[in-house]
Order: C-alpha cells, then structure tokens, then sequence
C-alpha cells in the first residue's frame, strides 16, 4: 500500500514533479496556437503548415497515449514517467532551433511521442505513491496547479511571441525538465514494473491508430490541391483504421477492446466527447489566429484575451460536478454543449474594430461557462458507464477520442470552410472563414446535445467517481482512474 504522506518532504516533491511534467504537456497545448501567426511569417509557411504544426503533436500524442499508460505498468511509471520528460524536451529543444516549416512539424511529432508517455505517469505516479488518506487531496492540489498553468500558458505564449519571440514557446520546457527530472529520480518512488508481465503490448494498434489518424489527416489538410496522393492516402487511412478495428477485435490484450463499446451509455458519451472537442479544438485553433490576423491583437493580447473561459473551469468545474451528481448528468450534457453553441455563434460579431468588453467577453464568458457545465459530468458519466475494474482504460479511450477529434476539426475546418493557402494573410477572406466554422462547431455542439439527451443517463451509485474535480484543460477531459490490473502469482 502507498504510503506518502502529502505533508511529508517527499510528498511535496512528488507535487512538485507531478505538476511541473503535466504542465510541460498542458502548456504546449494551449500557447502553440497563440505562436502561429509569427511562425508563419517567419518561416514561410502556408496555411497547411500551420495545420500540421498543430496536428502533428496530436497524432502521436491520441494515437500512442494509451499505449504510454500500459508501458508504465509493465516497466515502471516513474520511468516511463522521466523518459517522457526527457523526450518532450529534446523533442521541444528540437522545435525551437528548426530551421524550417518542415523540421518544425517532424519535431512535432516527437513532441507528441513524448507526451504520450508523460501524460498518462503524472497522475498515476500521484496515485501510486500517497496514502489513501491524502490521495483525493493530493489529487486536488494537482489538478488545481495544473489549472493554474493551463491558465497562465496564453498568457506567457503571447508574452514570449511578443517578447523573446516563438521559439522560446517550446525552449521553455527544456529548464522545465532539467528540474523536473532530477526531482523525480531522487524523490518519486518507482510503482507498476512489472505488472502484467504475462501480456504483450498491442504495439500493432497503436501503429495502426496513429497511421489512420496521419493519413486521414494528409488527406484533409491537401484535399484543397486534389491529385492522386490525396486520394490515396484517403483510402489508406480509411483502411488502416479498418484494419486497426480487425485487429483489436482478434488480439486477447487489445489497446482498446472492442467490447467495452458495448455499453450504450459509454457509446454515447464518447459519441458526445468526439462532437464537443472536435468543436472546442476547432475553437481555440482559429480563435487566436482571427484575433490577431482580423481584430489587430498583439500574441500577448490574444493570449490573455482567451483567458476567461479557462478561468471559469478552474473555479467553477468542481461545483459543476457536484451539481450533476445531484441532477444527474443528462441535462448537463444537453445544456453545456449548447451554451458552447451559443459563444461560438456569438463570436461571429468579432471582426475588424472588435470592442473586446462588448464583443469578444461576452462569447468566451457564454462559451466558458459551457464548458464549465459539461466537462466535469462528461468525466463521470464515463467512468459510470463501464465496471470500476474498466474505468482507467474508459477514460484513457475518452481522453484520446477527444484529442482525435480535434486533431481531425483542424484538419477539416479550413477545407469546409474555404481558407487558401494564404489565408491567415488575408484577414477579409479569413474572416469569412472563421464566420463559416463557427457555424461548423455551433452544429457539432448541437449534435452533441441531441445525443446527450436522447441516450444519456445516471450511471449506478457504486461506479468509480472523477478525482480531479477541477479541470484546467480544454484540449481533452483528463486522465482519470487507475485500472485495477491483475496480480501477478
């Protein structure tokens, strides 16, 4: 049984740790979109490139984050944990000396890798190291600073953009991890190794996950220039993702077991999940692009202006998530999906000479406070819908549907919505552009609330319940719950 104790020295540094690995992964998902407007001048790029910039992190982060979860049982969390951290920050180091769009984006990817395994370590060391007593609590405190950075990430991107200039985004992590490391070998105990020893790792899956994702992804992101190369790779990963489904289906220890989809409730949730963040993520991926290419903003305007809707989660969502206990998660999940809808189509007034109190305020204080009343019931309601022994691996299939979703909104919004490749030098075309998607995400959050309140409903009083309480995040709901794994004779 663990048996820190969140008051003791080395309480605090697995804290400290914990926070500064997950807020490296957190940060980097939240400023990159502040930074890509500067990226783009400065190397050149096209619009495609700065699509790629963003989804070629998410590729690999949704496709092998599951896999980064199982690595820690088998060979030991805070390994898996400190070798993630390694990676991201050679990965970041990478990306702030890139010469060019091109190495940018394979450095991305690297990026992605890394996260996949840090993220899934950060919580899990917390759960693996304290005494059941302090757990809950030492959860809490992690969630909260972790929150807290979501929050300040903006704000310090844009100040760096502004400032220093974009690079020193992804420098930054570099300092990070060399006080994140040395902490984590000296003072977080080891958990997990060798756990489930007697399984094999579906690294096949996790190949073919990622590749659906990346073909599908080329496809949409050059389907403006036509050819055969689209059309081939269309096909591709549509079959790979076929192929991916056969082989989940006959592994005996697949990455994601086809029958846990057999819950409705689950089906459901995770049908609700791929609409809401393929909405928010084609959200934040735009928005900080029309505040600065169409309004005038600064990067360090643009990033704080998009602060509120992060705040209204770190101080509300806790109390979102008691009031759904209370009613039950149905109504949350039909309204806040709609309340998002209302501040996306409330952004359609933010144009050039946009008044920020009058215009821009409003649709992310009516967004945030959408976001604030599903997310906390969206995490419940997934980890009610299967067995307590299945909740880890539910909400690790939820958190990577989430990130996919985004990953493809980005990829698509700009083919539905017409953008050229010079579209973010544009701000007329682009503004007519942004119009169009916020119709896009308005209707996928529609879509979302249709689903909720037709299929979703209380999950039974002894399933697992969230532990993070406060959500920061708005890239993914958070990783919640460790499976309970077989015992080794």
């Amino acid at each position: 049984m663990p048996d820190v104790r969140l008051t003791s020295p080395q309480g605090r540094w697995i804290l400290l740790t914990t926070v500064l690995g997950s807020s490296m992964a957190l940060l980097d998902s939240t400023v990159v979109n502040v930074a890509l407007p500067r990226i783009g001048r400065d190397l050149d790029a096209d619009m495609a490139a700065l699509q790629w910039t963003v989804n070629a992190y998410m590729v690999t982060l949704a496709g092998l984050i599951l896999l980064g979860g199982a690595l820690g049982d088998r060979f030991g969390r805070r390994k898996v944990f400190v070798v993630g951290v390694v990676w991201f920050a050679v990965a970041s180091l990478l990306c702030g000396i890139a010469p060019n769009a091109g190495v940018l984006i394979a450095a991305r990817a690297l990026q992605g890798v890394g996260g996949a395994l840090l993220t899934p370590g950060s919580l899990a060391l917390i759960q693996a190291s304290f005494h059941p007593d302090d757990r809950g609590r030492a959860v809490g405190l992690w969630s909260g600073f972790g929150g807290i950075g979501a929050a300040v990430g903006p704000f310090v991107g844009g100040w760096l953009v502004d400032g220093p200039g974009w690079r020193w985004v992804f420098l930054l992590n570099v300092p990070l991890a060399l006080l994140c490391v040395p902490v984590a070998l000296r003072h977080v105990p080891e958990s997990g190794g060798g756990q489930r020893a007697g399984g094999r790792f579906d690294v096949l899956g996790a190949v073919l996950g990622a590749l659906a994702l990346a073909l599908v992804t080329y496809a949409l992101i050059e389907a403006g220039g036509g050819g055969a190369v689209v059309a081939v790779s269309a096909v591709a990963g549509l079959a790979a993702a076929v192929t991916f489904v056969v082989v989940e289906r006959r592994r005996p220890d697949p990455m994601m077991p086809p029958d846990i989809f057999a819950s409705r409730q689950f089906t459901a949730v995770n049908l609700v999940t791929l609409c809401v963040y393929a909405a928010l993520g084609g959200f934040f991926f735009l928005a900080a692009l029309q505040l600065q290419v169409v309004v005038g903003y600064s990067a360090l305007a643009a990033g704080t202006a998009l602060l509120p809707t992060t705040v209204l989660m770190l101080l509300l969502s806790a109390r979102s998530g008691e009031l759904a206990d209370r009613i039950g998660p149905r109504i949350p999940l039909t309204v806040g999906p709609l309340l998002c809808a209302a501040g996306m189509l409330l952004m359609l007034r933010v144009g050039p000479g946009a008044s920020y109190p009058a215009d821009v305020l409003p649709a992310l204080m009516v967004l945030g406070l959408g976001m604030v009343t599903l997310v906390a019931p969206l995490t419940a309601t997934v980890l009610g819908s299967v067995s307590v022994v299945r909740a880890g691996l539910a909400s690790g299939i939820n958190n990577a549907a989430a990130r996919a979703a985004g990953l493809m909104v980005v990829a698509a919004l700009p083919l539905l919505a017409g953008m050229g490749e010079e579209a973010y030098r544009e701000p007329t075309a682009f503004d007519t552009a942004f119009g169009k998607s916020m119709g896009w995400c308005a209707g996928a959050l529609v879509a979302g609330a249709v689903i909720a309140a037709a299929v979703v409903r209380r999950p039974p009083p002894d399933c697992k319940r969230p532990e993070c309480l406060r959500q920061g995040g708005v890239t993914a709901p958070p990783l919640e719950g460790e499976p309970v794994r077989k015992k080794l004779p």
